[in-house]
């Protein structure tokens, strides 16, 4: 049976910790409505990020050169339910639906997803990011992570981001957003829907389509913060409810070990006395 000093300073780490994860709960609300806040700006991005697709229907380049890039957008920091591993397991079932020739490169945007796929797909990482969700997300850093991915030289023909997409507060999905490519609007009826406005060279196509792998970043990145907050939020308020709830058996366990105390040295105490009177 664990003594009285025992069960008292398990007691009083778990009441340290209940504390710690009441305060984290507290620090995601306030940064999920920031976050929120920032979607809700951002969010004609997200049509506009996928316009062209829409429009032409474009669909997976299939020739035998063909490259595949793909994105993960997730973060840094953890304690925030199945947000990375949500999307680890996607990336991993389209792997594996993949033809075996499959030419297909990785860049993981936050070290959550790069510590969980390196092992499996370490060698197929072109890049990772990191110090990724520690601040508010910025456009300017969506650009450099685009900017970083095009400076690789590989020269994908399809290309896919996957995130979480955030529904509300309690529901997010893990979902794959597609990118138009270079190689996609070069030719054939992408780049007659992007000439009906103006007779544009390849340069301006090129400009388009990095502009456009950033803005797809950026929204992603907006809609993996907003779920992710939300999921902390959850996962912290049943971290304090299951702590809360260990505190009260240890309460228990600790006030019967103590009564059990109590009650032996009574025992003692009176066994004692009739012995002496005995005598």
């Amino acid at each position: 049976m664990a003594t009285l000093q025992e069960i008292d300073i398990k007691r009083k780490s778990i009441r340290n910790i209940a504390k710690i994860t009441s305060s984290m709960k507290m620090v995601s609300a306030a940064k999920f409505a920031r976050a929120e806040k920032a979607l809700r700006s951002a969010k004609p991005l997200g049509p506009s990020g996928s316009a062209l697709l829409d429009r032409i229907e474009l669909g997976e380049t299939s020739a035998a050169d063909s490259k595949t890039l793909l994105v993960t957008t997730t973060s840094d920091r953890g304690l925030c339910g199945a947000i990375h591993s949500g999307i680890c397991r996607k990336i991993r079932a389209n792997i594996a639906e993949m033809p075996a020739d499959t030419d297909y490169q990785i860049v993981t945007v936050g070290d959550k997803t790069r510590g969980i796929l390196q092992r499996a797909y370490g060698d197929k990482f072109i890049m990772a990011a990191t110090e990724v969700g520690r601040l508010p997300t910025q456009f300017g850093e969506s650009a450099f992570i685009a900017t970083e991915i095009i400076k690789t030289g590989y020269e994908f023909n399809n290309c896919h981001i996957y995130h979480n997409e955030f529904k509300n507060a309690a529901v997010y999905r893990s979902t794959i957003r597609p990118v138009v490519s270079f190689a996609q609007c070069v030719g054939g009826s992408a780049e007659d829907a992007l000439t009906v406005y103006d007779d544009i060279g390849e340069n301006t196509i090129q400009s388009f389509t990095e502009f456009n792998l950033a803005a797809n970043i950026h929204y992603c990145l907006l809609q993996n913060a907003a779920s992710e907050q939300s999921s902390r939020m959850g996962a912290m308020e049943n971290a304090t409810k299951n702590a809360n709830e260990m505190i009260d058996k240890l309460d228990i366990k600790f006030n019967r070990t103590r009564q059990a105390v109590i009650t032996t040295e009574l025992i003692e105490i009176i066994s004692g006395a009739s012995a002496m009177a005995d005598m």
